[in-house]
């Protein structure tokens, strides 16, 4: 596992030492990227090790397969990662990377994984964030894990498994009548004041919000190293990928620039066409590409039931705008209905219960065939960011479904 060399500013490129606990950049507020000694890594980190090193364990070691390009830390898991690529019966190019499968029933455990054991290294002892949901109950559950204080603000109207998680893992659970925004406001305004208070170092919470910190990414970015690796080391056409905060879509950029410059790519090989995937009701990276500009607005009166994207104002917004751009891919928003119709569709024709935001790519993708800008022949991975069984109530609503009496017995 190779020492972190430096913190990196996404915006000014600014570095900073990871010998400390950081946020945000001090200079100019961007996000932070993990860097490493790349030339040490090109002589200690070779793929074929990978593989080798999970059968010697006789388990898949989940994202942990990927520590040579991973900070040197010991790890807070549960068996994160190494989702299974399914490949579709209708399509044959189409793959569904099934994050349900994750730990909490979604792709968060992998960010939120690395955060809190990153947050365990450095002896922090309480966690703050604001979630639409299913960051707060994987981050419940890694900080039960660790032994660390977690302070969740979801907005009231989250699926209700998202806060029966945070109830059950003995997080701190605070529910708001708004939105994300409305909740990371808070978080801010926690912190400040005890700050203000002269609490201890200890006892002030510690912002783990989405790009707020640098290690939730390194997470996320093990999923562009393994759907590279479960490809036979080959990048697909394209990716879709289900896009709220976006921190996976940015994480595996990071993965596929690492790995090209590692070599465990054949050298010159196209990176995939990224498309971001939102849905109508909160649209604001597809409505800032639509409009060719670099930074999205906030997304007034977001309401959707894909709950993961409802969040209105991304904080990596330009970084996902430029990908798309440099990828050659789009962003595209879904109505809530053509969300509802591919989930009914892909549970009776696939056997895949999606989550809302999955179905988001998948309406997307029939959008794409329909329009010729895609074939079925062509390589897709699509992200299944989460299992639909922790939408149950969302779902059901939307379909206006019921639980029917029961029979008499006699």
């Amino acid at each position: 596992m190779p020492a972190i060399a430096f913190l990196e500013c996404s915006r000014c490129h600014h570095h900073l030492s990871a010998d400390t606990p950081q946020t945000l950049c001090p200079l100019c507020a961007g996000s932070l990227y993990v860097r490493y000694d790349m030339d040490e890594l090109k002589r200690t980190a070779r793929r074929e090790d990978i593989a080798a090193r999970a059968a010697a364990s006789s388990a898949s070691l989940g994202m942990w397969r990927y520590a040579s390009v991973l900070p040197d830390v010991t790890p807070v898991t549960l068996g994160e990662g190494w989702t299974p690529m399914l490949h579709s019966r209708r399509y044959p190019g189409l793959y569904i990377k099934e994050e349900g499968a994750n730990p909490t029933g979604t792709f968060k455990a992998r960010g939120l994984g690395l955060a809190v054991t990153m947050a365990k290294h450095y002896g922090l002892q309480h966690l703050a964030v604001p979630s639409a949901g299913n960051a707060a109950g994987a981050l419940a559950a890694y900080a039960a894990a660790a032994g660390i204080a977690a302070h969740i603000f979801m907005p009231q109207d989250v699926p209700f498994a998202n806060y029966l998680e945070g109830i059950v893992y003995g997080a701190d659970v605070t529910m708001v009548d708004g939105l994300i925004s409305d909740c990371a406001r808070l978080v801010g305004e926690n912190i400040k004041a005890q700050k203000e208070a002269n609490t201890s170092a200890e006892q002030v919470w510690f912002d783990i919000s989405t790009l707020k910190e640098p290690f939730r990414v390194e997470g996320k970015k093990t999923m562009g190293y393994e759907l590279v690796e479960q490809l036979g080391w080959t990048y697909p056409d394209a990716v879709f990928y289900p896009t709220g905060g976006g921190v996976g879509l940015i994480g595996m950029w990071k993965a596929f620039d690492e790995m090209e410059q590692l070599g465990w790519v054949e050298k010159g090989s196209k990176r995939p066409r990224m498309y971001a995937l939102q849905a109508a009701g909160c649209a604001p990276i597809a409505t800032a590409f639509d409009q060719h500009k670099p930074v999205s607005e906030f997304f007034q009166n977001a309401a959707t039931f894909a709950a993961g994207l409802r969040v209105p104002k991304p904080y990596g917004d330009t970084i996902i705008l430029d990908i798309l751009e440099k990828s050659g891919g789009k962003a595209i928003a879904a109505t809530d209905e053509a969300i509802l119709a591919s989930i009914l569709d892909w549970a009776k024709h696939e056997g895949i219960f999606l989550s809302p935001e999955g179905a988001a790519a998948t309406a997307a993708y029939d959008q794409l065939l329909a329009s010729g800008e895609l074939q079925p022949t062509d390589k897709v991975v699509l992200f299944n960011t989460g299992a639909g069984l922790k939408y149950t109530d969302m779902t059901a609503e939307a379909m206006h479904l019921k639980r029917p009496g029961a029979l008499p017995t006699s």
